[in-house]
């Protein structure tokens, strides 16, 4: 099966003026003028098969947001190529911006003082979509995303995560098979960002689109993305499973033992127990017991000695949040990367 997405070596140079300070900095620039290049993506390379749902991370300024407005056709790679559903994004062609969609959190495609539904028929003839195709797809994405009390709201009067719905519904009426979200979650509550969840799978369920997912909400990428791409500094660091980026990164175990009421562990005891392992794992107290961080391959063994020989009222196996296994990445030299 061909690649729905294929980038190959994709770099955005930018040439930015730099000057000092101060009113004389100011004049001399006028005449010589000062510039530097700035590399917001290097040489990126990574495929993407139909039906995918891609988690695309990085910190703020690792080129995400630079990568995918290339792919969508807003900005011109300096040097490098891609193809997306046989299409070259950065020639426009009709045929491929009527088949994808680029969502941005908290930028709005919503006329502002008419009627929601109001710009839906905006869509519907920009994108030339049928009287029968819109009111059967409009139908369905208000059945999905509960939209019956907003369309004939202005989206001035629409709350942050009532806007959002919107938005997204009125971005999927023609039915793209690309879909590029770019923070798409963020600065809505718990509730909402649940529900746009759970809307974008159910989406890629029915349609089959390839999805890119760019979050900072690590709730957004482990609840969607099975294999998940990591940037920094406009590199490539990460292309694989999410599973096996935690493996890698945090191979450890948090075992967090609650112990009985009135009952005393000191780490002595802990020591006793767990003999020289002690030493190396991190140990933690809490109000109610102890944490305890062992190694993956040790964590059944270790869950039942604490079992067996302490007064257990409960016990949690966790592994490290999803926000730490990416620092982690962030923080290991190029030559240390899988």
């Amino acid at each position: 099966m061909s690649a729905a997405i294929q980038v190959r070596n994709l770099r955005k140079t930018y040439v930015v003026p730099e000057r000092d300070a101060g009113l004389k900095a100011a004049m001399t620039a006028l005449v010589r003028r000062k510039t530097r290049s700035v590399d917001a993506v290097r040489d990126i390379s990574f495929a993407i098969d139909a039906g995918e749902v891609v988690g695309f991370l990085g910190p703020n300024g690792a080129g995400k947001t630079t990568t995918l407005k290339m792919l969508s056709g807003l900005l011109h790679p300096t040097s490098g190529d891609a193809d997306v559903l046989g299409y070259t994004p950065w020639r426009r062609d009709r045929d491929y911006l009527g088949r994808m969609t680029l969502i941005m959190g908290q930028r709005s495609q919503l006329q502002w003082d008419i009627p929601v539904v109001d710009s839906y028929r905006l869509n519907k003839a920009i994108f030339q979509i049928g009287d029968a195709d819109f009111a059967a797809r409009l139908e369905e994405l208000t059945e999905l995303l509960e939209l019956t009390e907003l369309l004939r709201k202005p989206a001035r009067n629409l709350s942050l995560g009532e806007r959002m719905k919107c938005e997204f519904a009125g971005s999927l009426l023609h039915r793209p098979q690309v879909l590029f979200l770019d923070e798409p979650t963020i600065g809505l509550d718990v509730a909402m960002q649940r529900r746009i969840r759970s809307f974008v799978a159910e989406y890629n369920k029915r349609t089959g689109a390839v999805v890119i997912l760019t979050s900072h909400y690590m709730a957004d990428v482990e609840a969607l993305c099975k294999r998940v791409v990591v940037i920094h500094h406009g590199e490539l660091l990460f292309d694989g499973p999410l599973a096996d980026l935690v493996r890698t990164f945090a191979p450890d175990k948090t075992i967090t033992v609650e112990l009985v009421e009135g009952s005393s562990v000191t780490r002595a005891d802990l020591a006793d127990l767990l003999g020289g392992s002690i030493a190396r794992a991190p140990v933690e107290q809490t109000d109610t017991g102890w944490r305890v961080q062992v190694p993956g391959s040790d964590t059944a063994a270790v869950a039942a000695r604490l079992l067996s020989r302490l007064p257990v009222a409960d016990v949690t196996i966790e592994d490290e949040p999803i926000e730490a296994v990416i620092e982690k990445v962030f923080a290991v030299p190029a030559e240390g990367r899988p």
